[in-house]
């Protein structure tokens, strides 16, 4: 009896170790499906999430065409906003300076007044000032020039009421001559001050 009791214990160890193992080999391939899906969700999201973010992209896709089209109306707010600045820019005189020269000539402080009255009708609009030069002199001395014209018509503006927080200048040289030309007829015509709108 012995005997078979030590021949049977190992075969029953051995069938008891690989039914225990099976049992539990059966539970793990149970649970595999399951565990491996939620580890795989945790630890490697980007694979589960990219076939999940086409699906998200799209009602993303749609929201972003509402705000845009919420857009264009507030852009067109501003359009009407400029027909009334370019408006005014066009009313405002350009002033002009004899040669080599940022002094105001009586026929342009007289310009700048008539601009002063049309700057107070529209209180909330900015000017930029920008002085300009013809063709003689060094690109350094007529961009100097061309910023004291701008920097003269500014004070004289400021002197009238128009607050300096308006108001700024740019001198531009030579760069943007109004004619062609290289007599005084075209010369005269290109050392000016204009007007437009600072945005």
């Amino acid at each position: 009896m012995k005997k078979t009791l030590k021949r049977l214990a190992p075969v029953l160890c051995t069938g008891v170790f690989i039914f225990s193992g099976c049992a539990k080999q059966q539970a793990v391939k149970s649970d595999q499906p399951v565990a491996p899906s939620a580890t795989t969700q945790q630890a490697a999201p980007a694979k589960v999430q990219a076939p999940a973010a086409p699906q998200q992209a799209m009602p993303m896709t749609t929201a972003l065409p509402a705000t845009s089209i919420k857009a264009e109306p507030i852009q067109s707010q501003p359009a009407a906003l400029t027909n009334n600045e370019a408006a005014l820019a066009g009313a405002l005189e350009k002033i002009y300076f004899d040669f080599d020269s940022d002094v105001l000539s009586d026929a342009a402080r007289k310009t700048l007044t008539e601009n002063y009255a049309k700057l107070k009708a529209t209180p909330n609009v900015k000017i930029r000032i920008e002085g300009n030069c013809d063709e003689r002199g060094s690109d350094e001395y007529n961009l100097a020039l061309s910023e004291r014209r701008a920097q003269s018509a500014m004070k004289y503006l400021v002197s009238l009421g128009i607050p300096a927080s308006r108001l700024s200048t740019i001198g531009y040289g030579e760069e943007k001559p109004a004619v062609a030309g290289h007599d005084e007829a075209a010369w005269a015509k290109n050392r000016r001050d204009e007007f437009s709108i600072n945005k």
